[in-house]
């Protein structure tokens, strides 16, 4: 302890420490810098790629949805064959896809569909719902959704039962798309509270899938879970869905507490007014 003391007293050590200091600071600051250089460069490689990867998919899948070229033709030309493994592609491609079938309906959209799955594209989102982790989870779930794949429902709908709520809201909205109120009815044996956001998003996902059977909300006003029975209220205030009203009568008449009573009470009054 002394001679720690007598080092320190004596001052040799600063000259040292300061060189060894300002040596590593300036190697720390040039591996960053080399770093970002390398990151920024990765991120340029990857845009240019991307161009030129969506001029190649723009030309092919307006082939496939106007031209009605089968896909045993588009797998066979050369430049698609060099890329259909490459993931950035596969990655560039999904994406087009999926903006695609969000602007055309019909026809167009069965046609989408078909070269998903034909491309075994539908591979990657259901190795995407598996990933342990929830953002790639979300985006496999999306996948699924828009592109109507009606099989992947039941794994979705075990998703649906996870903590996270932004994992928990996109799979309701999915289950919501692909399946209607058999998306929901499911909550209605739920333990845990459905908080404000999470009854929010549901409400919006069947206004904007604008789904019309109905058939099973009413299910939610039997819930032994209140925050699920105040969801069934909304969901039959917010639809206007008049021929639930008995239902609610009934609920109203015989309401668990004071709060869902009240509840009841104004969907009620909003929907026979």
């Amino acid at each position: 302890m002394i001679k720690f003391w007598e080092l320190y007293q004596n001052r040799e050590w600063v000259k040292p420490f300061l060189i060894l200091s300002i040596s590593l600071f300036i190697a720390i600051s040039f591996i960053l810098y080399l770093l970002i250089i390398r990151s920024r460069s990765k991120n340029i490689k990857k845009d240019k790629l991307r161009i030129e990867y969506s001029m190649l998919i723009e030309k092919f899948t307006f082939s496939l949805i106007f031209q009605d070229l089968p896909y045993s033709v588009v797998k066979e030309d050369k430049d698609y064959k060099q890329l259909s493994n490459n993931s950035f592609f596969r990655e560039v491609l999904m994406d087009s896809i999926l903006n695609l079938h969000k602007n055309y309906e019909g026809i167009y959209a069965k046609k989408l569909e078909l070269f998903y799955k034909d491309s075994e594209l539908i591979n990657d989102s259901f190795r995407k719902l598996k990933n342990l982790k929830w953002e790639i989870k979300c985006k496999g779930i999306t996948e699924l959704a828009e592109l109507n794949i009606t099989e992947s429902f039941d794994s979705i709908l075990k998703v649906s039962k996870a903590r996270n709520q932004t994992l928990k809201i996109t799979a309701l909205n999915a289950c919501i798309k692909l399946a209607g109120t058999k998306g929901i009815t499911h909550l209605t044996e739920h333990r845990y509270p459905i908080d404000d956001w999470t009854q929010v998003n549901i409400i919006h996902a069947f206004k904007k899938h604008d789904i019309a059977d109905t058939k099973g909300v009413e299910l939610l006003l039997e819930s032994q879970n209140t925050t699920v029975v105040t969801l069934g209220l909304k969901l039959i205030k917010e639809l206007k869905l008049t021929q639930k009203l008995p239902y609610v009568t009934q609920l109203a008449a015989a309401a668990p507490n004071t709060q869902i009573k009240y509840i009841a009470q104004n969907v009620l009054q909003t929907l026979t007014v």
